[in-house]
């Protein structure tokens, strides 16, 4: 359009306020070409003072950027017209120039002393990729803490389910016995007095096993919800022993165990809640019976032990494997071998145990080798020590 206008008037001479007026080219800021009525162009230029451009326009437009490169403006003969900082002996990358407004300024493009355009790149493409890998690594955790959590409440649905599934049984097998023996004593069939006298006992223990294993089922919900509270007293540990393993007596016979009891004359006076320890101790010796293997030895200890009281179980059985047994006094957890195939069980005895325990500031612990047996140890620490 410049050079147009140029073409139609004199050189170097524009129409400026009603008079021809010498505008130099490098202050034209608006420059347009009119057709007045009569069909004659009319050069209309808007002219202004090019320090008033940089101070006003450039530098306010590329003063706020940041840049890798140094920008500047150049006039019709490279000269700038404005720049950040001095361009020196910095090498020019590209120059374009403005369409029109400003037809001979140029924007110019120059590379900084030590920095590479190429290096930069390669940084940015660095900086990238490590964002792009830190980003498909977080995505990768994410992906393996959901599958984790989906397998961990799979596996928590699935014992559950087994939990429900082996206490249905361990209920129904007492009641099977209780309703065997009160229907033969019904019906007459027991003639002798003595065998009466030994249904009636069997009837009674079987009953009390059911309790307890009802009471373990209440008592893992309790401690679940917080609600367990225990009612501790000093007690005498010998009959607390006598009579867990006198529960234990029908089915101990039946199977054909041999029972060692070692009970020490000097037990400390220990505070404690005789039914839960008895019932965790009922749970150590019925945890025993189950995993027993051909050969039936039962032996039960208690004697006096760093300072406290130690209850100790062992069998001769099918043992524990290592890595498995920081595990099996968690709740619902079995020992998965082949060998434990087809052994019922709710999966909480030893996880109350261990919670009853500790709740008298005590600890169990497990010592155990696959086809040796395993020795389960409970220790309580003496009264006022608790």
């Amino acid at each position: 359009m410049l050079a147009r206008a140029r073409a139609e008037a004199a050189p170097g001479l524009w129409e400026r306020g009603g008079r021809r007026e010498l505008v130099h080219e490098d202050q034209a800021w608006l420059v347009a070409l009119l057709r007045a009525r009569a069909g004659e162009p009319l050069l209309v230029v808007l002219s202004r003072d090019p320090e008033a451009v940089r101070r006003e326009i450039l530098e306010t437009t590329l003063g706020g950027l940041e840049s890798p490169t140094i920008l500047a403006v150049l006039d019709s003969q490279d000269r700038p017209v404005y720049s950040r900082v001095p361009l020196g002996d910095a090498r020019r990358l590209l120059a374009v120039g403005f369409r029109e407004g400003l037809p001979t300024w140029r924007l110019a493009v120059y590379q900084r002393p030590g920095f590479s355009p190429r290096q930069a790149v390669r940084r940015q493409v660095a900086v990238f990729m490590a964002a792009f890998v830190v980003l498909l690594a977080v995505i990768l955790a994410g992906i393996i803490a959901t599958w984790r959590l989906m397998r961990r409440e799979t596996e928590m649905a699935r014992l559950k389910s087994d939990f429900v599934a082996n206490v249905s049984h361990d209920l129904k097998t007492p009641l099977s016995v209780i309703r065997m023996f009160g229907e033969t004593l019904e019906m007459g069939r027991v003639a002798d007095e003595g065998r009466r006298r030994e249904y009636y006992r069997v009837i009674t223990r079987e009953s009390e096993r059911l309790s307890r294993l009802i009471d373990n089922v209440l008592d893992f919900s309790r401690i679940e919800g917080g609600r367990r509270v225990y009612d501790k007293a000093q007690t005498a540990v010998e009959p607390l022993v006598r009579d867990t393993l006198d529960a234990f007596a029908y089915p101990l016979a039946q199977q054909g165990f041999k029972v060692e009891v070692d009970v020490a004359a000097d037990l400390p006076e220990v505070v404690l809640d005789a039914d839960a320890v008895g019932q965790a101790l009922a749970n150590l010796v019925d945890n025993a019976i189950k995993y027993a293997g051909e050969r039936r030895v039962l032996r039960v200890e208690a004697r006096a032990a760093e300072g406290g009281l130690l209850l100790a179980v062992a069998d001769q059985g099918i043992g524990i494997p290592p890595e498995e047994q920081a595990r099996i006094f968690e709740k619902f957890y079995r020992v998965g071998r082949s060998e434990t195939q087809g052994r019922r069980g709710s999966g909480v005895g030893l996880a109350l145990v261990k919670h009853v325990a500790e709740a008298h500031g005590g600890r169990v612990r497990v010592e155990s080798r696959p086809g040796e047996g395993s020795r389960f140890t409970l220790w309580l620490p003496r009264a006022g020590d608790a």
